[in-house]
Order: C-alpha cells, then structure tokens, then sequence
C-alpha cells in the first residue's frame, strides 16, 4: 500500500465516522420517539378497555336521586 492508497482510506474511515457522528442522535431520536408513541397506543387501548368494562355495568339510581325525583314531581303537582 502506497501513501496515496492509505490517505484515501484514512479520508473514507474519517468521513464515514463523521457521518455516524452526524446520523447516529437522529436514530436515537427515532427510537425513542417510536417507543413513547408505542407506550401512548398502549395505554389508551387499555383505558378504552377499562371504559367498556365500567359501561356494561348496570347503573342503579342512588336513595337520594329517588327522593329528590319525588319532591320534584310533588312541586310540579302542587304548583
């Protein structure tokens, strides 16, 4: 190998470590990004879960929603 031959490799190592330097933050923040937005999917497919459990619960009005029903329709009747 000549000094010419070796300063050609030396110039393409250089390069191609400045261009990992320069790529290399661009990937991380793809990766992280990408999870985050994995870890945002997944957590609201488990509150869509949670929320069809707790609609296909039965709702059954409390003793008070009954006694202020009554007192209403007894103003309504008496006015």
């Amino acid at each position: 190998m000549n000094t010419e031959q070796t300063q050609t490799l030396l110039a393409m190592v250089v390069v191609l470590g400045m261009f990992a330097v320069l790529v290399l933050p661009s990937l991380i923040g793809i990766v992280h990004d990408r999870r985050i937005d994995r870890q945002i999917r997944e957590a609201q497919e488990r509150d869509r879960a949670e929320a069809q459990k707790s609609s296909s619960r039965s709702t059954v009005p409390s003793t008070a929603t009954w006694y202020a029903d009554g007192r209403r329709s007894k103003k309504l009747v008496s006015s």
